[in-house]
Protein backbone atom coordinates (compact mmCIF):
# COMPACT_ATOMS: atom_id res chain seq x y z
CA UNK A 1 0.00 0.00 0.00
CA UNK A 2 2.72 2.46 1.00
CA UNK A 3 4.78 2.01 -2.16
CA UNK A 4 1.60 2.56 -4.18
CA UNK A 5 0.60 5.74 -2.33
CA UNK A 6 4.08 7.24 -2.60
CA UNK A 7 4.40 6.83 -6.39
CA UNK A 8 2.49 10.07 -7.16
CA UNK A 9 4.79 11.93 -4.78
CA UNK A 10 8.05 10.51 -6.10
CA UNK A 11 7.00 10.93 -9.76
CA UNK A 12 5.83 14.53 -9.37
CA UNK A 13 8.17 16.75 -11.32
CA UNK A 14 10.61 18.56 -9.04
CA UNK A 15 10.30 16.24 -6.01
CA UNK A 16 13.12 13.95 -7.12
CA UNK A 17 15.71 15.46 -9.41
CA UNK A 18 15.18 12.95 -12.23
CA UNK A 19 13.65 9.66 -13.36
CA UNK A 20 17.08 8.12 -12.75
CA UNK A 21 16.96 9.11 -9.07
CA UNK A 22 13.68 7.26 -8.67
CA UNK A 23 15.42 4.33 -10.35
CA UNK A 24 18.09 4.40 -7.61
CA UNK A 25 15.40 4.32 -4.92
CA UNK A 26 13.73 1.37 -6.67
CA UNK A 27 16.96 -0.63 -6.72
CA UNK A 28 17.46 -0.11 -2.97
CA UNK A 29 13.89 -1.22 -2.27
CA UNK A 30 14.57 -4.33 -4.36
CA UNK A 31 17.29 -5.27 -1.89
CA UNK A 32 14.81 -4.53 0.93
CA UNK A 33 12.48 -7.24 -0.37
CA UNK A 34 15.30 -9.79 -0.56
CA UNK A 35 16.67 -9.12 2.92
CA UNK A 36 13.23 -8.97 4.54
CA UNK A 37 12.69 -12.52 3.31
CA UNK A 38 16.10 -13.66 4.55
CA UNK A 39 15.59 -12.13 8.01
CA UNK A 40 12.16 -13.77 8.36
CA UNK A 41 13.60 -17.14 7.11
CA UNK A 42 10.14 -18.71 6.87
CA UNK A 43 9.49 -18.38 10.60
CA UNK A 44 6.23 -16.48 10.09
CA UNK A 45 4.66 -19.34 8.12
CA UNK A 46 6.11 -21.88 10.55
CA UNK A 47 4.59 -19.90 13.41
CA UNK A 48 1.09 -20.19 11.87
CA UNK A 49 1.51 -23.89 11.25
CA UNK A 50 2.76 -24.79 14.74
CA UNK A 51 0.53 -22.32 16.58
CA UNK A 52 -2.51 -24.15 15.18
CA UNK A 53 -0.89 -27.57 15.48
CA UNK A 54 0.72 -27.58 18.94
CA UNK A 55 -1.09 -27.70 22.28
CA UNK A 56 1.54 -25.55 24.00
CA UNK A 57 1.02 -22.36 22.04
CA UNK A 58 3.05 -20.26 24.47
CA UNK A 59 6.10 -22.35 23.67
CA UNK A 60 5.58 -21.71 19.96
CA UNK A 61 5.36 -17.96 20.62
CA UNK A 62 8.38 -17.91 22.93
CA UNK A 63 10.57 -20.11 20.75
CA UNK A 64 9.87 -18.23 17.51
CA UNK A 65 10.27 -14.84 19.22
CA UNK A 66 13.65 -15.72 20.75
CA UNK A 67 14.82 -17.16 17.43
CA UNK A 68 14.02 -13.99 15.52
CA UNK A 69 15.46 -11.67 18.20
CA UNK A 70 18.81 -13.52 18.18
CA UNK A 71 19.04 -13.78 14.37
CA UNK A 72 18.00 -10.15 13.81
CA UNK A 73 20.52 -8.73 16.27
CA UNK A 74 23.22 -11.00 14.84
CA UNK A 75 22.52 -9.72 11.33
CA UNK A 76 22.44 -6.13 12.58
CA UNK A 77 25.88 -6.34 14.20
CA UNK A 78 27.51 -8.07 11.24
CA UNK A 79 25.91 -5.72 8.70
CA UNK A 80 27.12 -2.64 10.58
CA UNK A 81 30.64 -4.05 10.80
CA UNK A 82 30.78 -4.76 7.07
CA UNK A 83 28.60 -1.92 5.75
CA UNK A 84 31.41 -0.41 3.67
CA UNK A 85 32.10 -3.72 1.97
CA UNK A 86 28.38 -4.25 1.34
CA UNK A 87 28.12 -0.78 -0.20
CA UNK A 88 30.99 -1.51 -2.58
CA UNK A 89 29.64 -4.93 -3.49
CA UNK A 90 26.16 -3.75 -4.52
CA UNK A 91 27.22 -0.27 -5.68
CA UNK A 92 25.01 1.70 -3.26
CA UNK A 93 26.25 4.59 -1.14
CA UNK A 94 27.14 3.57 2.41
CA UNK A 95 24.93 6.28 3.94
CA UNK A 96 21.89 4.51 2.45
CA UNK A 97 23.18 1.09 3.56
CA UNK A 98 23.35 2.30 7.17
CA UNK A 99 19.72 3.42 7.14
CA UNK A 100 18.61 0.21 5.43
CA UNK A 101 20.31 -1.93 8.11
CA UNK A 102 18.41 -0.16 10.90
CA UNK A 103 15.08 -0.45 9.07
CA UNK A 104 15.60 -4.16 8.40
CA UNK A 105 16.29 -4.77 12.10
CA UNK A 106 13.15 -2.95 13.26
CA UNK A 107 10.95 -4.67 10.68
CA UNK A 108 12.35 -8.12 11.54
CA UNK A 109 11.57 -7.63 15.23
CA UNK A 110 7.92 -6.92 14.35
CA UNK A 111 7.41 -10.13 12.33
CA UNK A 112 6.27 -12.47 15.12
CA UNK A 113 4.14 -9.85 16.95
CA UNK A 114 2.23 -9.19 13.72
CA UNK A 115 1.92 -12.92 13.05
CA UNK A 116 0.56 -13.37 16.58
CA UNK A 117 -2.12 -10.73 15.94
CA UNK A 118 -3.20 -12.57 12.81
CA UNK A 119 -3.11 -16.01 14.40
CA UNK A 120 -5.17 -14.87 17.41
CA UNK A 121 -7.68 -13.13 15.14
CA UNK A 122 -7.10 -9.53 16.17
CA UNK A 123 -7.61 -7.89 12.76
CA UNK A 124 -8.59 -4.45 14.06
CA UNK A 125 -5.40 -3.98 16.08
CA UNK A 126 -3.36 -5.39 13.21
CA UNK A 127 -4.98 -3.03 10.72
CA UNK A 128 -4.70 0.05 12.95
CA UNK A 129 -0.96 -0.45 13.50
CA UNK A 130 -0.30 -1.21 9.85
CA UNK A 131 -2.31 1.81 8.67
CA UNK A 132 -0.59 4.00 11.24
CA UNK A 133 2.76 2.85 9.86
CA UNK A 134 1.65 3.89 6.37
CA UNK A 135 0.28 7.23 7.63
CA UNK A 136 3.49 8.10 9.51
CA UNK A 137 5.69 7.11 6.59
CA UNK A 138 3.56 9.02 4.12
CA UNK A 139 3.33 12.08 6.37
CA UNK A 140 7.09 12.19 6.89
CA UNK A 141 7.72 11.78 3.16
CA UNK A 142 5.44 14.73 2.47
CA UNK A 143 7.16 16.75 5.21
CA UNK A 144 10.73 15.98 4.12
CA UNK A 145 10.22 16.17 0.35
CA UNK A 146 7.66 18.98 0.05
CA UNK A 147 7.50 21.11 3.18
CA UNK A 148 10.92 21.06 4.83
CA UNK A 149 12.73 23.15 2.20
CA UNK A 150 10.18 25.98 2.45
CA UNK A 151 10.09 25.80 6.26
CA UNK A 152 13.89 25.95 6.38
CA UNK A 153 13.81 29.28 4.56
CA UNK A 154 11.58 30.78 7.27
CA UNK A 155 12.85 29.09 10.44
CA UNK A 156 16.34 28.37 11.77
CA UNK A 157 14.98 25.30 13.60
CA UNK A 158 13.92 23.66 10.35
CA UNK A 159 16.98 25.07 8.62
CA UNK A 160 19.19 23.11 10.99
CA UNK A 161 17.73 19.76 9.81
CA UNK A 162 17.34 20.56 6.12
CA UNK A 163 19.98 19.27 3.72
CA UNK A 164 19.95 20.07 0.00
CA UNK A 165 20.09 17.11 -2.43
CA UNK A 166 19.21 14.81 0.45
CA UNK A 167 15.92 13.45 -0.95
CA UNK A 168 16.85 9.75 -1.12
CA UNK A 169 18.10 9.81 2.47
CA UNK A 170 14.89 11.54 3.58
CA UNK A 171 12.85 8.72 2.03
CA UNK A 172 14.66 6.13 4.14
CA UNK A 173 14.69 8.29 7.28
CA UNK A 174 10.89 8.48 7.01
CA UNK A 175 10.77 4.70 6.68
CA UNK A 176 13.07 4.29 9.69
CA UNK A 177 10.97 6.50 11.97
CA UNK A 178 7.74 4.75 10.91
CA UNK A 179 9.29 1.31 11.59
CA UNK A 180 10.54 2.45 15.01
CA UNK A 181 7.12 3.75 16.06
CA UNK A 182 5.47 0.56 14.79
CA UNK A 183 7.81 -1.56 16.90
CA UNK A 184 6.95 0.55 19.96
CA UNK A 185 3.34 -0.58 19.57
CA UNK A 186 4.60 -4.16 19.79
CA UNK A 187 6.25 -3.62 23.18
CA UNK A 188 3.19 -5.07 25.07
CA UNK A 189 3.64 -8.29 23.10
CA UNK A 190 7.29 -8.50 24.14
CA UNK A 191 6.41 -7.76 27.78
CA UNK A 192 3.67 -10.42 27.96
CA UNK A 193 5.54 -13.13 26.06
CA UNK A 194 6.85 -16.03 28.10
CA UNK A 195 10.42 -16.48 26.88
CA UNK A 196 10.57 -20.25 26.95
CA UNK A 197 12.83 -21.73 24.26
CA UNK A 198 12.15 -25.32 23.23
CA UNK A 199 15.07 -26.58 21.15
CA UNK A 200 13.18 -29.64 19.86
CA UNK A 201 10.27 -27.47 18.76
CA UNK A 202 12.67 -24.94 17.21
CA UNK A 203 14.34 -27.65 15.11
CA UNK A 204 10.93 -28.83 13.90
CA UNK A 205 9.93 -25.26 13.05
CA UNK A 206 13.20 -24.67 11.20
CA UNK A 207 12.75 -27.85 9.16
CA UNK A 208 9.33 -26.56 8.18
CA UNK A 209 10.58 -23.00 7.64
CA UNK A 210 13.72 -23.65 5.58
CA UNK A 211 11.92 -24.56 2.34
CA UNK A 212 9.68 -21.52 2.91
CA UNK A 213 12.86 -19.40 3.14
CA UNK A 214 14.15 -20.82 -0.15
CA UNK A 215 10.77 -20.18 -1.73
CA UNK A 216 10.79 -16.64 -0.35
CA UNK A 217 14.24 -15.87 -1.72
CA UNK A 218 13.19 -17.26 -5.09
CA UNK A 219 10.02 -15.17 -4.91
CA UNK A 220 12.03 -12.01 -4.19
CA UNK A 221 14.13 -12.78 -7.27
CA UNK A 222 10.95 -13.10 -9.33
CA UNK A 223 9.46 -9.93 -7.87
CA UNK A 224 12.30 -7.41 -7.70
CA UNK A 225 15.61 -8.81 -8.96
CA UNK A 226 14.88 -7.57 -12.46
CA UNK A 227 15.67 -4.00 -11.29
CA UNK A 228 19.06 -5.17 -10.08
CA UNK A 229 19.70 -6.99 -13.38
CA UNK A 230 18.62 -3.93 -15.36
CA UNK A 231 21.17 -1.88 -13.44
CA UNK A 232 23.91 -4.47 -14.09
CA UNK A 233 23.16 -5.28 -17.74
CA UNK A 234 22.09 -1.96 -19.26
CA UNK A 235 24.55 0.84 -20.11
CA UNK A 236 25.09 3.13 -17.07
CA UNK A 237 23.75 6.17 -18.93
CA UNK A 238 20.28 4.64 -19.37
CA UNK A 239 20.01 2.00 -16.61
CA UNK A 240 18.65 4.17 -13.78
CA UNK A 241 16.25 5.98 -16.13
CA UNK A 242 14.80 2.74 -17.52
CA UNK A 243 14.50 1.34 -13.99
CA UNK A 244 12.70 4.50 -12.88
CA UNK A 245 10.17 4.34 -15.74
CA UNK A 246 9.63 0.61 -15.31
CA UNK A 247 9.24 0.78 -11.52
CA UNK A 248 6.77 3.67 -11.69
CA UNK A 249 4.49 2.06 -14.28
CA UNK A 250 4.87 -1.29 -12.50
CA UNK A 251 3.12 0.32 -9.52
CA UNK A 252 -0.11 0.75 -11.51
CA UNK A 253 -0.36 -3.04 -11.39
CA UNK A 254 -0.36 -2.82 -7.59
CA UNK A 255 -4.16 -2.65 -7.67
CA UNK A 256 -3.95 -6.40 -8.23
CA UNK A 257 -1.15 -6.85 -5.68
CA UNK A 258 -3.11 -4.99 -2.99
CA UNK A 259 -6.14 -7.20 -3.58
CA UNK A 260 -4.10 -10.41 -3.60
CA UNK A 261 -2.08 -9.45 -0.52
CA UNK A 262 -5.12 -8.43 1.53
CA UNK A 263 -6.80 -11.66 0.49
CA UNK A 264 -3.74 -13.74 1.45
CA UNK A 265 -3.37 -12.08 4.87
CA UNK A 266 -6.84 -13.23 5.84
CA UNK A 267 -6.92 -16.54 4.00
CA UNK A 268 -3.59 -17.99 5.18
CA UNK A 269 -4.64 -18.28 8.86
CA UNK A 270 -8.02 -19.59 7.65
CA UNK A 271 -6.34 -22.38 5.67
CA UNK A 272 -4.52 -23.64 8.76
CA UNK A 273 -7.36 -23.23 11.25
CA UNK A 274 -9.82 -25.12 9.00
CA UNK A 275 -7.43 -27.86 7.88
CA UNK A 276 -9.05 -30.38 10.26
CA UNK A 277 -12.64 -29.34 9.61
CA UNK A 278 -15.06 -31.51 7.68
CA UNK A 279 -14.25 -31.51 3.95
CA UNK A 280 -11.98 -28.40 3.92
CA UNK A 281 -11.15 -29.01 0.25
CA UNK A 282 -14.63 -27.87 -0.75
CA UNK A 283 -14.13 -24.54 1.01
CA UNK A 284 -10.66 -24.11 -0.51
CA UNK A 285 -12.14 -24.66 -3.97
CA UNK A 286 -14.83 -22.02 -3.46
CA UNK A 287 -12.26 -19.57 -2.10
CA UNK A 288 -10.18 -19.82 -5.29
CA UNK A 289 -13.28 -19.42 -7.43
CA UNK A 290 -14.20 -16.18 -5.64
CA UNK A 291 -10.60 -14.96 -5.84
CA UNK A 292 -10.46 -15.50 -9.60
CA UNK A 293 -13.83 -13.83 -10.11
CA UNK A 294 -12.86 -10.68 -8.18
CA UNK A 295 -9.32 -10.69 -9.58
CA UNK A 296 -10.61 -10.91 -13.15
CA UNK A 297 -12.80 -7.85 -12.62
CA UNK A 298 -9.87 -5.90 -11.14
CA UNK A 299 -7.60 -6.93 -14.03
CA UNK A 300 -9.98 -5.84 -16.78
CA UNK A 301 -11.07 -2.65 -14.99
CA UNK A 302 -7.51 -1.43 -14.42
CA UNK A 303 -6.45 -2.26 -17.98
CA UNK A 304 -9.44 -0.49 -19.55
CA UNK A 305 -8.88 2.65 -17.46
CA UNK A 306 -5.05 2.49 -17.28
CA UNK A 307 -4.56 5.67 -19.27
CA UNK A 308 -7.15 7.45 -17.15
CA UNK A 309 -5.40 6.36 -13.96
CA UNK A 310 -1.82 7.05 -14.99
CA UNK A 311 -1.78 10.87 -14.49
CA UNK A 312 -3.00 10.38 -10.91
CA UNK A 313 -0.51 7.64 -10.03
CA UNK A 314 2.52 8.37 -12.22
CA UNK A 315 2.42 12.13 -12.30
CA UNK A 316 5.18 12.99 -14.78
CA UNK A 317 4.98 12.15 -18.48
CA UNK A 318 8.69 11.30 -18.35
CA UNK A 319 7.71 7.89 -16.93
CA UNK A 320 4.85 7.00 -19.31
CA UNK A 321 7.01 5.37 -21.95
CA UNK A 322 6.88 2.17 -19.86
CA UNK A 323 3.05 1.92 -19.80
CA UNK A 324 3.38 -1.05 -22.15
CA UNK A 325 4.21 -3.27 -19.16
CA UNK A 326 1.02 -2.55 -17.18
CA UNK A 327 -1.25 -5.34 -18.54
CA UNK A 328 1.66 -7.81 -18.49
CA UNK A 329 2.46 -7.11 -14.82
CA UNK A 330 -1.23 -7.13 -13.87
CA UNK A 331 -1.71 -10.59 -15.38
CA UNK A 332 1.54 -11.75 -13.77
CA UNK A 333 0.42 -10.63 -10.32
CA UNK A 334 -2.98 -12.24 -10.92
CA UNK A 335 -1.19 -15.54 -11.61
CA UNK A 336 0.84 -15.03 -8.44
CA UNK A 337 -2.34 -14.50 -6.40
CA UNK A 338 -3.80 -17.73 -7.80
CA UNK A 339 -0.52 -19.50 -6.99
CA UNK A 340 -0.76 -18.37 -3.35
CA UNK A 341 -4.28 -19.78 -3.18
CA UNK A 342 -3.18 -23.04 -4.77
CA UNK A 343 -0.20 -23.32 -2.42
CA UNK A 344 -2.49 -24.31 0.46
CA UNK A 345 -1.85 -27.99 -0.34
CA UNK A 346 1.86 -28.05 0.47
CA UNK A 347 1.45 -25.92 3.60
CA UNK A 348 -1.33 -28.09 5.00
CA UNK A 349 0.46 -31.35 4.20
CA UNK A 350 3.83 -30.07 5.51
CA UNK A 351 5.39 -30.53 2.06
CA UNK A 352 6.85 -27.04 2.01
CA UNK A 353 9.81 -28.31 0.00
CA UNK A 354 7.53 -28.23 -3.04
CA UNK A 355 7.01 -24.52 -2.51
CA UNK A 356 10.78 -24.13 -2.63
CA UNK A 357 11.10 -26.26 -5.77
CA UNK A 358 8.37 -24.36 -7.59
CA UNK A 359 9.73 -20.97 -6.59
CA UNK A 360 13.23 -21.96 -7.67
CA UNK A 361 11.87 -22.89 -11.10
CA UNK A 362 10.25 -19.45 -11.27
CA UNK A 363 13.48 -17.74 -10.19
CA UNK A 364 15.51 -19.60 -12.82
CA UNK A 365 13.02 -18.59 -15.52
CA UNK A 366 13.18 -14.97 -14.36
CA UNK A 367 16.98 -14.93 -14.40
CA UNK A 368 17.34 -16.68 -17.76
CA UNK A 369 14.84 -14.48 -19.64
CA UNK A 370 16.21 -11.28 -18.11
CA UNK A 371 19.86 -12.16 -18.77
CA UNK A 372 19.12 -13.25 -22.35
CA UNK A 373 16.88 -10.37 -23.41
CA UNK A 374 17.43 -7.28 -21.21
CA UNK A 375 20.18 -5.86 -23.42
CA UNK A 376 17.85 -5.90 -26.42
CA UNK A 377 14.43 -5.27 -24.90
CA UNK A 378 15.25 -3.61 -21.54
CA UNK A 379 12.32 -3.58 -19.06
CA UNK A 380 9.95 -5.22 -21.57
CA UNK A 381 11.97 -8.42 -21.16
CA UNK A 382 11.66 -8.06 -17.38
CA UNK A 383 7.88 -7.74 -17.56
CA UNK A 384 7.50 -10.79 -19.80
CA UNK A 385 9.88 -12.77 -17.56
CA UNK A 386 7.69 -11.98 -14.55
CA UNK A 387 4.56 -13.17 -16.36
CA UNK A 388 6.15 -16.40 -17.62
CA UNK A 389 7.63 -17.21 -14.20
CA UNK A 390 4.40 -16.68 -12.25
CA UNK A 391 2.31 -18.42 -14.89
CA UNK A 392 4.48 -21.56 -14.77
CA UNK A 393 4.58 -21.47 -10.95
CA UNK A 394 0.77 -21.38 -10.90
CA UNK A 395 0.52 -24.37 -13.26
CA UNK A 396 3.13 -26.38 -11.36
CA UNK A 397 1.40 -25.79 -8.03
CA UNK A 398 -1.89 -26.98 -9.49
CA UNK A 399 -0.25 -30.05 -11.02
CA UNK A 400 1.45 -31.22 -7.81
CA UNK A 401 -1.51 -30.21 -5.64
CA UNK A 402 -3.79 -32.44 -7.68
CA UNK A 403 -1.43 -35.34 -6.96
CA UNK A 404 -0.79 -34.83 -3.22
CA UNK A 405 -3.88 -33.01 -1.93
CA UNK A 406 -6.73 -33.09 -4.47
CA UNK A 407 -9.08 -30.10 -4.28
CA UNK A 408 -12.24 -30.06 -6.45
CA UNK A 409 -11.64 -26.74 -8.23
CA UNK A 410 -14.29 -25.69 -10.74
CA UNK A 411 -11.84 -25.55 -13.65
CA UNK A 412 -14.52 -24.82 -16.22
CA UNK A 413 -15.69 -21.65 -14.47
CA UNK A 414 -12.21 -20.54 -13.37
CA UNK A 415 -10.84 -21.15 -16.88
CA UNK A 416 -13.67 -19.13 -18.42
CA UNK A 417 -12.98 -16.16 -16.13
CA UNK A 418 -9.26 -16.27 -16.87
CA UNK A 419 -9.56 -16.62 -20.63
CA UNK A 420 -12.17 -13.88 -20.96
CA UNK A 421 -10.53 -11.36 -18.61
CA UNK A 422 -7.04 -11.85 -20.05
CA UNK A 423 -8.30 -11.90 -23.64
CA UNK A 424 -10.41 -8.76 -23.19
CA UNK A 425 -7.51 -7.03 -21.39
CA UNK A 426 -5.01 -7.74 -24.18
CA UNK A 427 -7.46 -6.62 -26.87
CA UNK A 428 -8.49 -3.51 -24.97
CA UNK A 429 -4.95 -2.27 -24.27
CA UNK A 430 -2.91 -3.35 -27.27
CA UNK A 431 -5.59 -3.18 -29.99
CA UNK A 432 -8.28 -0.71 -28.87
CA UNK A 433 -6.38 1.45 -26.38
CA UNK A 434 -7.79 4.72 -27.74
CA UNK A 435 -11.35 3.40 -28.06
CA UNK A 436 -12.84 3.53 -24.58
CA UNK A 437 -16.30 2.55 -25.84
CA UNK A 438 -14.94 -0.84 -26.92
CA UNK A 439 -13.01 -1.34 -23.69
CA UNK A 440 -15.95 -0.35 -21.48
CA UNK A 441 -18.27 -2.59 -23.53
CA UNK A 442 -15.94 -5.53 -22.90
CA UNK A 443 -15.97 -4.73 -19.18
CA UNK A 444 -19.78 -4.58 -19.07
CA UNK A 445 -20.07 -7.89 -20.92
CA UNK A 446 -17.64 -9.51 -18.50
CA UNK A 447 -19.39 -8.12 -15.41
CA UNK A 448 -22.67 -9.48 -16.75
CA UNK A 449 -21.13 -12.93 -17.18
CA UNK A 450 -19.74 -12.82 -13.63
CA UNK A 451 -23.09 -11.77 -12.20
CA UNK A 452 -24.99 -14.52 -14.01
CA UNK A 453 -22.42 -17.17 -13.00
CA UNK A 454 -22.19 -16.14 -9.34
CA UNK A 455 -25.80 -15.04 -8.75
CA UNK A 456 -26.75 -18.10 -6.73
CA UNK A 457 -23.56 -17.97 -4.68
CA UNK A 458 -24.17 -14.29 -3.86
CA UNK A 459 -27.71 -15.10 -2.75
CA UNK A 460 -26.38 -17.76 -0.35
CA UNK A 461 -23.83 -15.33 1.11
CA UNK A 462 -26.49 -12.67 1.64
CA UNK A 463 -28.81 -15.19 3.30
CA UNK A 464 -26.03 -16.26 5.69
CA UNK A 465 -25.48 -12.65 6.70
Amino acid sequence: MLSFILVPLYTTQGVLSSVAEYGQVSVIFSYFVLFNVVLAYGMETAFFRFFNKEEHKKQVVGTSTISLIVSSIGFFVLALLFQNQIAQLIDIHVKYINLVIWILLLDALAIIPFAWLRATQKPMRYAVIKILNVAINLGLNLFFLLALKHLAEESTIFGSIYRPNFEISYIFIANLIASAITLLFMVPFYIKTKYEFNSVLWKSMMRYAFPVLIAGVAFSINETFDRILLKELLPPNIADTDIGMYSACYKIALFMTLFATAYRLGIEPFFFSHAKSENPQKNYARILEFFVAFGSVILLTVVVFADVLKPYIVRSEAYWEAMWVVPIILIANFCLGIYHNLSVWYKITDKTKFGAYISIVGAVITLVINIMFIKEYSYRASAVATLVAYGIMMLLSYYFGRKYYPIPYNLKKIGMYLILSIGFSVLSFYKFRDHYIIGISMLIVFLTIIFISEKEQLKQVLKQK
